[in-house]
């Protein structure tokens, strides 16, 4: 096994300028109606996806009836315009919607939708440097939710809580207590929430020469629990993972699984402590193996990527180096970005190409595969949900397959615009994020408070709202008698949703974001 010096800290006080807390702000009338539209959890935790991989952080869901065919019009319940691409995954708890959102060359910000009708309830400021790095930007980490707070990643290295309403928690800039991140492509990893605590991996190298490290953070202060170096024998950019950590349970024991730097590691949630190791990811040592897809755990077994080959399946229990006692199969077809998916009955991959492999999850026996979908180039990851599988390239095209032995396309549904973000399902829904939309597809919602008062409330005055769409060129054209267009909260039963749903322009919705983003500024300075 790998001899290493394994560097512990485990702190309980950072300076002040470590963490910012936040004071609940006050928003007035703007702040009532928030707080009168406040979260509603769902009657089951399958309803939700918190986070990245869903409820189980394996992409899978319990979700019925979802939809099969749609296109940008057919099928379509809302439709929200964004000001750019991101890899990151919408977030939906309840009634709300949570997303990484990249603003050009400029900022990045969360922002919250109603998930009724896709329109904005708040937006926050997250981080300024924004920058591209070939596909990636700094809005690639997902944001996770416990249904009463929100945390969320940048890849500029902020990391902020809010609750539900968009009150600012707490801030950590993780670059200016342990050092500049140093990956190759940009940092792009999502936390991992268990248990009241943030895990967040930096696993870098490529261009830094600061140690690689994972962090635990108290979820409800911001705080380090601890924090412990996570060596390997990587070189050049085979240390950098752009990966997340994954939730191992087992026999009444919690680990932290984590892959990159040519390993799969196991971590003590509670001290940091490397439990095992399997050093396999990379066995010649290549120079150029960073890991992107993530790990997964599913009945028992732990699944982990890397570049291609080899795909490790290992049981847990292990100690120490665990490489020739735990690894259960391995197969050469595996992905490159796109993350797997399985049932625990069978393993799916879908590789960078369109190429599906399916095996046997517990033996590694071939199904079948390879089987070619779309031609194109996939980074989304697939999802699992209702017997279906979703898979979307980076052209648009959503392939729907049936899920078990046989290889059948159950139908092709085509965007035709660039996608990064993988797909999330809720509630006999799909949400795909598009360069230039986020579609929730499926039937329409009924919102259990009108849409209209929500919209007056966080969009200001409906004076100011309509002077705002008018500018953006989104306002109705006026009525035969010559007078002004009905504002926005009168805009028929759905306000903002039926100017979505109608299809108004990008320029129309986006204005409004900003005069959401201005009324709280000025009401916080």
């Amino acid at each position: 096994m790998l001899e290493r010096r394994m560097h512990c800290e485990k702190t309980t006080a950072h300076p002040p300028e470590e963490i910012m807390r936040s004071q609940p702000l006050v928003f007035g009338p703007v702040g009532a109606l928030l707080a009168a539209a406040t979260i509603a959890a769902g009657s089951a935790e399958a309803e939700n996806w918190p986070a990245w991989r869903g409820p189980t952080g394996d992409g899978v869901s319990t979700e019925s009836n979802l939809p099969v065919e749609w296109d940008t019009e057919r099928n379509i319940a809302w439709k929200l315009p964004l000001p750019a691409w991101s890899g990151s995954t919408p977030i939906v708890w309840g009634d709300r919607i949570f997303l990484n959102v990249a603003i050009d060359d400029e900022d990045i910000e969360l922002w919250c939708l109603d998930r009724d009708t896709g329109q904005p309830i708040w937006t926050r400021h997250l981080s300024g440097g924004n920058r591209r790095l070939r596909k990636q930007n700094m809005s690639s980490p997902s944001p996770v939710t416990d249904g009463e707070h929100v945390w969320v990643m940048t890849g500029t290295g902020i990391l902020k809580a809010f609750d539900v309403d968009g009150n600012e928690l707490w801030t950590r800039d993780i670059p200016a207590s342990y050092g500049p991140f140093g990956l190759n492509w940009g940092y792009a990893s999502s936390p991992l929430l268990h248990d009241g605590a943030l895990f967040v991996q930096v696993l870098h190298g490529m261009r830094t020469d600061d140690p690689s490290y994972v962090l635990r953070i108290d979820a409800p202060s911001g705080e380090t629990v601890w924090r412990v170096e996570r060596p390997s024998l990587a070189v050049r950019e085979s240390p950098d993972a752009y990966s997340t950590p994954a939730l191992l349970e087992y026999d009444g024991t919690t680990e932290i699984v984590i892959t990159g730097g040519d390993a799969v590691t196991g971590h003590d949630p509670e001290t940091g402590r490397e439990l095992w190791r399997a050093d396999g990811l990379n066995p010649t040592r290549q120079r150029d193996y960073r890991i992107v897809a993530s790990p997964l755990v599913r009945d028992g077994v732990i699944y982990a990527p890397t570049r291609v080959r080899p795909l490790l399946a290992l049981r847990p229990g292990g100690r120490g180096d665990v490489l020739d006692s735990h690894v259960i199969w391995s197969t050469d077809d595996g992905p490159d970005v796109p993350t797997p998916v399985t049932d625990g009955e069978y393993f799916y991959v879908v590789n960078d190409r369109g190429i599906v492999y399916v095996t046997d999850a517990k033996t590694g026996a071939p199904v079948y595969g390879p089987e070619r979908i779309r031609r194109g180039t996939y980074s989304a990851s697939p999802v699992l949900a209702d017997g279906k599988i979703y898979v979307t390239n980076e052209g648009g095209m959503t392939t729907v397959l049936r899920d078990g032995p046989e290889f059948e396309v159950m139908a092709e549904n085509d965007f035709d615009d660039y996608v990064l973000s993988s797909p999330a399902v809720s509630e006999g829904q799909v949400f795909i994020r598009t360069t230039g939309h986020l579609y929730a597809i499926g039937e329409r919602r009924e919102p259990p408070v009108p849409a209209s008062n929500i919209a007056a409330g966080v969009a200001g005055t409906a004076d100011e709202s309509v002077a705002v769409l008018d500018a953006a060129g989104g306002r109705e054209p006026a009525g035969e008698d010559g007078g002004a267009p009905p504002a926005l909260g009168e805009r028929g039963a759905s306000g903002m949703g039926g100017i979505l749903a109608a299809g108004a322009g990008a320029a129309a919705v986006l204005a409004v974001l900003a005069l959401l983003r201005r009324r709280w500024s000025a009401q916080r300075g």
